[in-house]
C-alpha cells in the first residue's frame, strides 16, 4: 500500500484554516479583536520560522473552552461551506483524486487543531487526518491541547503513532507541503513535492530533486 501525505494550510487550500476560523468566530462575536491581532503577530513568527508553538496553540484553542463538541461541529460545518470550499486548489482536488485512483491511501497532517482538520479532510474526501489533539471533558472542549503537536518534527512523530495505531506499513510514501516547517516530513517520505514554496524551500527542492508544484485558484468569471 502506498501512502500520500498532505499538509493542509497553503498546500491543499489557499489560506490558513486556523486564522480563517478565528475570523469566522469573530464575525459571530465569539472572538475578540485583540485575539485576532495576536494571531496576526504569531503568524508572522510562523512564516519566519520562530513561532512559539505552545503559545500559538493556546491562543487558537482558547475560543473552544467550555463549548460542546456538537456546537463546534455545527460551526465548523458552516465555516467549511462558506470559507474553506471556495479556496481549495483545483490541482489539490485533482492530486487527491489521482492518488485515490491509484489505490493509494491519503492522509492529511496539519498543525491546526483536529476540530478543524478532521472535518476539512472529510469534506475533501480524505478519511484519515492528524491535527493538534484537543482535550474534551464531558462532551465539552477544555481549550487545552493533548499529546505531541503535529508541527515540524512532531509531524513525523505523530505520523509514526498513526501508522502504529492503524497497523499500516506503507510500501512507499508521498509528501506534499508548502512550508519549511515541514522539512522533517518532506525528508521522511520517499517522494516529496513542494507546493507554492518560497525561494528558500524551492532552492532545497531543486537541490534534492523534489517536485515543485504551482497551484492556483481558478479566476471567477
Amino acid at each position: 500500500m502506498n501512502l500520500a501525505i498532505f499538509d493542509l494550510d497553503e498546500t491543499l487550500i489557499a489560506g490558513d484554516s486556523a486564522t480563517l476560523w478565528l475570523n469566522f468566530l469573530a464575525g459571530r462575536g465569539l472572538v475578540s479583536n485583540a485575539l485576532l491581532a495576536q494571531d496576526r503577530r504569531m503568524m508572522q513568527d510562523y512564516y519566519a520560522g520562530t513561532l512559539d508553538m505552545p503559545a500559538y496553540v493556546a491562543l487558537t484553542l482558547a475560543p473552544l473552552e467550555g463549548r460542546t463538541t456538537a456546537e463546534i461541529s455545527r460551526l465548523a460545518a458552516e465555516f467549511i461551506t462558506h470559507h474553506i470550499a471556495p479556496i481549495v486548489y483545483p490541482e489539490a482536488r485533482q492530486r487527491l483524486a489521482w492518488h485515490k485512483a491509484q489505490g493509494h491511501r491519503c492522509l492529511i497532517i496539519s498543525a491546526t487543531g483536529e476540530h478543524l482538520v478532521r472535518p476539512i479532510a472529510h469534506y475533501l474526501g480524505v478519511e484519515d487526518a492528524i491535527g493538534v489533539q484537543v482535550e474534551v471533558v464531558n462532551g465539552r472542549y477544555s481549550g487545552r491541547p493533548e499529546g505531541v503537536f503535529s508541527f515540524q518534527q512532531g509531524k513525523v512523530v505523530r505520523l509514526g503513532h498513526w501508522l502504529r495505531d492503524h497497523n499500516v506499513e506503507p510500501d512507499f510514501c508521498y509528501g506534499y507541503s508548502d512550508s519549511s516547517n515541514d522539512l522533517p516530513l518532506l525528508e521522511h517520505v520517499d517522494e516529496a513535492a513542494v507546493v507554492n514554496g518560497n525561494e528558500a524551500l524551492n532552492a532545497i527542492a531543486a537541490e534534492r530533486g523534489w517536485q515543485q508544484l504551482n497551484w492556483t485558484l481558478k479566476k471567477q468569471p
